[in-house]
């Protein structure tokens, strides 16, 4: 499932959130107003998000959004592999104001920086320890989707008193020596630069649900074309390497687990797999999505 349409996944998250303690519960806070704009048909409206950047202690440079100021902790979203912070923009117009809450692009996506090396799941994670201390972050919740999920895994592996959640969107157990992505990867070792967007066009419809408003679309298919052929070819050979499945039962974070029953990327043997590894989590199928 694409992190561009979650369908009523999107709707509830807020109020699971709290319901499942991983965000404070205060009045409002658990039943925000969800019901106006949708990321369906067209409805969508791209409304107004104001991208900051900050500059991490390496000297890279992160752009992303944020609002909200008073809850702690934080909550921070990562997007899926290409995907930038715009991704996470309908869920950010749909949660309560008084959320602290940031979406960022990660290395080598939207507008952050692009450097030469470093797209593994262990540089995507230090970036994110940097970004917290930069913005002096104590502890936050970590949202990730599809292979952000590592990421944040990650972080709260070698960083744990820095985590005080993780929610985890249609999240692999591991991507090593899968079928499909090495496939992917074949096929992205061809990729030059400029990439075509009728390329980029038919791998976001590929990997999202069906209905996925034009103007939004459109929006991502632009944002991912900002990242460079390179990125693609590193980053996507790294998730095929990559494999935690061994360390899960050192997470201790509160863990929610999200994923919809119509996802053919993400199994739900992965998610059952995950839920009985990971020692604080509690997994929520959504019927009809994916």
């Amino acid at each position: 499932m694409h992190s561009s349409e979650h369908g009523e996944l999107v709707r509830t998250r807020a109020t699971s959130l709290c319901e499942h303690k991983i965000l404070p519960s205060d009045g409002e806070v658990c039943a925000p107003d969800l019901g106006g704009r949708s990321t369906r048909g067209s409805n969508y409206h791209s409304g107004v998000a104001n991208a900051s950047t900050v500059t991490l202690e390496s000297g890279l440079r992160l752009s992303y959004a944020a609002q909200g100021a008073g809850s702690n902790p934080a909550v921070v979203l990562l997007p899926g592999p290409t995907d930038s912070w715009r991704s996470y923009q309908p869920i950010l117009e749909r949660l309560p104001p008084d959320l602290r809450v940031m979406a960022v692009s990660q290395r080598g996506h939207g507008d952050s920086d692009k450097p030469q090396v470093g797209y593994s799941v262990n540089d995507f994670a230090a970036d994110v320890v940097s970004l917290l201390d930069v913005l002096g972050i104590e502890r936050a919740v970590l949202a990730g989707h599809s292979g952000a999920c590592l990421v944040a895994r990650r972080v709260a592996l070698d960083h744990r008193e820095r985590v005080a959640g993780l929610i985890l969107e249609a999240s692999p157990t591991t991507l090593r020596d899968h079928a499909g992505l090495t496939a992917f990867v074949d096929l992205v070792s061809g990729l030059q630069d400029p990439i075509s967007p009728d390329f980029v066009r038919s791998f976001l419809l590929d990997t999202s649900s069906d209905g996925v408003a034009v103007a939004f679309l459109e929006q991502l298919v632009n944002e991912t074309l900002k990242v460079p052929a390179r990125v693609w070819q590193a980053m996507f050979t790294d998730l095929l390497q990559y494999d935690d499945t061994a360390e899960l039962k050192r997470i201790w974070a509160p863990t929610l687990l999200l994923w919809g029953d119509n996802d053919a990327l993400v199994s739900r043997d992965m998610q059952d797999e995950l839920a009985s590894h990971i020692p604080n989590a509690d997994l929520l199928v959504y019927t009809g999505v994916g």
